[in-house]
């Protein structure tokens, strides 16, 4: 599993030079396409393993009324909220050159 706590991306809005996106595909179209891809990717990836840290602090009632949050799975939670968003992790590993990709339609015969 990545570490999301070790890449620096901007937790706010930044602006992007286009030219520095679309540089490894020379197609703007495509680099976002593959970055949307790996933002999904690592939303899921940090979604899984928010639910399994919330896992370890939860206390099971017979009773749905009552809902228990206990200040580890707050901590917990505030953590998760605080890191970068998954597209801004994902333009940052496009940027630092981290994702494969490959174009597929050129690999086709005919």
């Amino acid at each position: 599993m990545m570490d999301v706590k070790k890449i620096k991306a901007p937790a706010s809005t930044v602006t992007y030079n286009r030219n520095e996106i679309d540089a490894p595909t020379n197609n703007i179209y495509e680099a976002i396409s593959v970055i949307a891809k790996r933002a999904d990717q690592i939303n899921s990836e940090i979604k899984k393993e928010l639910i399994e840290k919330l896992e370890e602090f939860a206390t099971y009632n017979d009773s749905l009324e009552e809902i228990f949050e206990n200040k580890e799975q707050i901590e917990v939670s505030r953590f998760y909220e605080r890191l970068p968003k998954p597209h801004a992790l994902a333009v940052q590993e496009w940027l630092d050159d981290k994702i494969y990709y490959r174009n597929t339609e050129g690999d086709t015969k005919e």
